[in-house]
């Protein structure tokens, strides 16, 4: 899956905006306020996602393109890299997983936002 599939697959998503507060090259997708993917434009391509504590060491285990989130708290984030190796619905999933995680963890407020944004 390509950089330009991963961002359009992320800005479909209801409640998502994307900024590079960090650099020029690190694409953040946040749910409302919080950020639930980070994709590196830069060769070696790859996304930073959040995941179950288990599950993320599950999947480390099972793919070797799934290494402990770089520049991140590596017990809930994976980055996954982008190499062709990978099925583009597998890499879709674990977007998903990190969105649904990251929304569930929201506000109340912001749940209420995100419903809104929902349901337009």
């Amino acid at each position: 899956m390509d950089i330009e599939r991963i961002r359009e697959y992320c800005l479909n998503k209801p409640g998502t905006s994307e900024s590079l507060p960090f650099d020029d090259t690190t694409l953040v997708f946040k749910v409302i306020s919080k950020m639930y993917c980070l994709l590196n434009m830069e060769l070696p391509f790859s996304i930073n996602l959040k995941c179950l504590p288990e599950k993320a060491i599950e999947l480390r285990e099972q793919f070797e393109e799934v290494q402990p989130g770089y520049h991140m708290n590596k017990k809930h984030w994976n980055t996954i890299l982008l190499d062709g190796n990978l099925r583009d619905n597998q890499i879709t999933e674990w977007i998903d997983d990190s969105y649904n995680l990251v929304a569930a963890g929201l506000t109340k407020k912001e749940k209420v936002e995100l419903a809104k944004q929902k349901n337009k």
